[in-house]
């Protein structure tokens, strides 16, 4: 379990589990911890930690000026499937609604377009390195800085998130911005690097 380390040398643990547990189940596998929902379902003020709040003005890398209501709505602005590309339309979002395109609708995904007129199409961890980790950073620093503070003071929390994969390379369950709020509080945040540059560091290459 990673924890941040505090002043005086104390603990914070911080974990993550699923929203779709119920009050009972959280409350016996994690006694005496502060239970925050960080999803867009979550009150105020932690539903401002969900990618898909609207706070405005969020720089789209490879953007160029270009800037989105929401992180989620750079996400699927950009992503480009066989019967769509970009969808400019998902950066002016405001509701939290209708963001989503989906594979079922529009077909496979090809990749994550370099901005919205990009010759480029980014592969899956690619996209998350350079388009999805960048926006989101940006909130927790220049929108959310001042919740991140008050985490930081807490002495034992568990975030809620519909999904818990934390781990950038892992292509099979969608990114959890609940644990890039773990990271990001302990200092861990992943490689906003190419995909070779960063293995590379971290010793995976050959």
């Amino acid at each position: 379990m990673a924890a941040v380390i505090k002043p005086g040398g104390l603990q914070m643990p911080i974990r993550i589990a699923s929203r779709r547990r119920t009050t009972a189940s959280l409350t016996a596998a994690f006694p005496g911890a502060e239970i925050i929902d960080v999803t867009s379902k979550a009150s105020e003020p932690w539903v401002r930690l969900s990618p898909f709040y609207p706070h405005g003005g969020i720089p789209v890398p490879y953007g160029d000026g270009v800037t989105s209501q929401s992180v989620e709505g750079i996400w699927q602005a950009l992503k480009a499937f066989q019967d769509s590309d970009v969808d400019p339309a998902k950066l002016g979002v405001t509701t939290m609604k209708g963001l989503k395109r989906t594979v079922r609708r529009y077909g496979p995904v090809r990749g994550h377009r370099t901005g919205l007129d990009g010759d480029r199409l980014l592969p899956y961890e690619t996209a998350r390195r350079r388009i999805y980790l960048p926006a989101y950073r940006w909130i927790l620093e220049h929108r959310v800085a001042d919740l991140v503070e008050l985490l930081r003071n807490k002495d034992d929390i568990v975030f809620l998130d519909y999904t818990t994969n934390g781990d950038v390379t892992d292509p099979a369950s969608p990114l959890s911005h609940a644990a890039l709020i773990q990271l990001h509080i302990e200092g861990r945040w992943p490689s906003e690097d190419d995909i070779e540059a960063s293995r590379s560091i971290n010793g995976r290459m050959p």
